[in-house]
């Protein structure tokens, strides 16, 4: 279903392969129930995270937690190894250190926010 780089277009994967077990097997009906609650309670909390915008260490945190339960739910189905080498593939690199830029940037933004808080007490 899906072709790799150069190096491996002889050799093409499915989301849902066997092999791609990790560290504990789990069937495919469990994988796909796994990814769809990891991506339901990820989108649960992006949606809570809109409710608390005003507040931006709650928006922080829950905006960042609910992007990277969204985003790891796909390692369920095909395995986290596989997603990582697909996220830093030469076509996606930008756009994975982008996003985990950001990612790490409104994580300080919001603990900063907090340590000038209790600072200020």
């Amino acid at each position: 279903m899906w072709k790799m780089g150069n190096d491996e277009e002889d050799r093409a994967e499915s989301f849902l392969d066997e092999d791609s077990e990790g560290i504990c097997s789990l069937s495919t009906t469990q994988r796909i129930y796994a990814s769809a609650a990891c991506l339901l309670s990820g989108l649960v909390l992006m949606f809570l995270s809109l409710i608390v915008f005003a507040i931006p260490i709650k928006f922080a945190l829950l905006f960042t937690f609910g992007n990277v339960l969204a985003v790891g739910s796909t390692a369920f189905l095909m395995g986290p190894e596989q997603q990582l080498r697909m996220m830093f593939d030469s076509v996606r690199v930008y756009a994975t250190v982008i996003y985990i830029g950001f990612v790490v940037l409104a994580l300080i933004c919001a603990l900063w926010v907090l340590s000038e808080l209790y600072s200020i007490c």
